[in-house]
């Protein structure tokens, strides 16, 4: 059984709120089941790694708790967060944009490295 869980996240709009509380939850739960969980934001999803942007965003109009609240609770059960390389063009970011709880930059051959050599399974949103 794999220890591992990988969740990439590029097809996950965040100008639709509501598409983002699975990937974060479920990356939450396996957490806390103990498996060693990443997170790639990557396309539009990378926006979620910039500074201030999760903030703005809820999972469900009225919420008290943001999507930068839900990433944080995430990131302390110990999912580990991306951003995948291209979006700092995309989204004219730096590495100092970044959120604190993203743990680093990855390019496509992290994740295509993963999926075909390690012992992971992939989810994909």
């Amino acid at each position: 059984m794999a220890e591992k869980l990988l969740i990439v996240m590029a097809n996950t709009d965040p100008r639709n709120g509501e598409e983002l509380g699975a990937p974060i939850f479920q990356a939450s739960v396996a957490a806390a089941m103990e498996y060693e969980v990443e997170v790639i934001c990557t396309a539009t999803s990378g926006r979620l790694m910039k500074k201030g942007e999760a903030e703005k965003l809820v999972v469900k109009e009225g919420s008290p708790k943001s999507v930068y609240d839900f990433i944080k609770d995430a990131h302390e059960a110990g999912v580990k967060f991306y951003c995948c390389s291209p979006n700092l063009d995309l989204f004219n970011m730096s590495e100092d944009d970044l959120i604190p709880e993203c743990s680093g930059i990855v390019g496509g051959a992290h994740m295509i490295e993963e999926i075909m050599e390690g012992d992971c399974k992939v989810l994909t949103y």
